[in-house]
């Protein structure tokens, strides 16, 4: 091993014309409901290929409107993934609906659209597939049971910016999706998220319901519905356009990265790499291994702490949850495939910025402390 460093698992990737639009947002005296939001949604829909994007302040407060705009309703259920940040669960409890679980596949770690098709009831009203760690789902199917069985789709695509399944990007499959912007994300506003769609009325309603539920025709005080102060600041959207613009060449830093950890650890005994579908382009969130069955994973993490090496354990199985297991009585071996990956992943550092000493010396490390381990 090289000399001990420092490597933390992510951090933002912060410009000096980041910080000199912020300043002038500053100084413009206009600090919310201003023409920088405005204008980041405008170029952001642009980016996905949607016709409408609604700023808010978080990926959870997106998902949580996409779902009242569609309308779930308390005891409606909603099909999504087990293996996910909880919020995209959340959202349907949010609104006294059920969220319904349907198991991973192995390679992807998305949802398995051939599971789906069993969990889909009467009360079913939406499906919620997640691009997790930048991968889009295998749509194709996901789409057909949609379409057979009449069902919106709303994206999390909270960590697939620009991410690609057969040429077509995350955010334009579904009735709405929604993108988010936390300070590891491929981009960030520091915090926020987005909601794009189509559809005029969705985009609508999203936006009244982010400004407490405020009208269209700009009156401050004209409530039309319940709302919520769900807004993203001008700062923040500053931030996020100055990012978007260069989102392309932070995509390609990560995919870098990611590269070359994959040619460094494919070949060490115990590790499994990311899988990366055919006809898919993975924006790389986190770069996330698998090690074996027999191999400590906590273990792993712990030595690579010792080493300077921060990971995460990506990620934690929603069903097993301590709110969803006394909400929803879920209980270990309901998902197999899901707590057996989720018991056995790293995320690894990856962030822009990152130089090739610092992929080798993680590299050197995982391929140490798994040997250990």
């Amino acid at each position: 091993m090289n000399q001990k460093r420092q490597i933390p698992v992510a951090k933002p990737y912060i410009t000096q014309d980041d910080i000199d639009e912020v300043v002038k947002v500053l100084k413009s005296g206009q600090l919310s409901l201003g023409p920088y939001t405005t204008r980041f949604e405008e170029d952001f829909a642009r980016a996905i290929g949607t016709r409408h994007a609604v700023a808010v302040n978080s990926g959870t407060s997106g998902l949580h409107l996409a779902v009242r705009a569609i309308g779930l309703k308390p005891g409606d259920e909603m099909v999504t993934t087990p293996f996910s940040f909880v919020a995209s669960a959340n959202c349907a409890v949010f609104e006294g609906g059920k969220p319904v679980f349907a198991d991973i596949d192995e390679k992807t770690y998305n949802i398995d659209p051939r599971l789906m098709k069993a969990v889909v009831t009467a009360k079913t009203k939406v499906l919620l597939p997640v691009h997790i760690f930048g991968q889009v789902c295998d749509m194709d199917p996901i789409l057909k049971l949609a379409e057979k069985e009449n069902l919106p789709i709303i994206e999390d695509a909270c960590e697939a910016i620009l991410a690609e399944y057969k040429g077509k990007k995350a955010g334009t499959f579904g009735k709405a999706a929604v993108f988010a912007f936390y300070p590891n994300k491929q981009m960030t506003t520091g915090e926020g998220g987005m909601i794009t769609t189509d559809d005029a009325e969705v985009a609508a309603v999203c936006r009244s319901m982010a400004n407490q539920g405020r009208a269209d025709d700009g009156s401050w005080l004209n409530h039309v519905r319940l709302g919520y102060n769900y807004r993203m600041d001008e700062m923040s959207a500053t931030l996020g356009w100055s990012q978007l613009k260069r989102i392309d060449s932070l995509i390609k830093g990560r995919e870098r990265i990611a590269q070359k950890y994959t040619a460094r650890l494919k070949r060490v005994e115990g590790v499994i790499t990311p899988y990366v579908m055919p006809d898919a382009r993975h924006t790389w969130f986190v770069y996330v291994i698998r090690v074996k069955e027999g191999i400590d994973r906590d273990r792993v993490m712990a030595m690579l702490k010792e080493r300077g090496i921060q990971t995460k354990n990506y990620l934690p199985a929603i069903h097993l949850q301590k709110f969803y297991k006394d909400k929803f009585k879920y209980t270990e071996g309901d998902f197999p495939i899901c707590e057996k990956v989720s018991a056995s992943t790293i995320a690894l550092p990856l962030y822009v910025g990152m130089t090739d000493a610092d992929i080798e010396y993680v590299g050197d490390a995982v391929e140490e402390v798994v040997k250990e381990a």
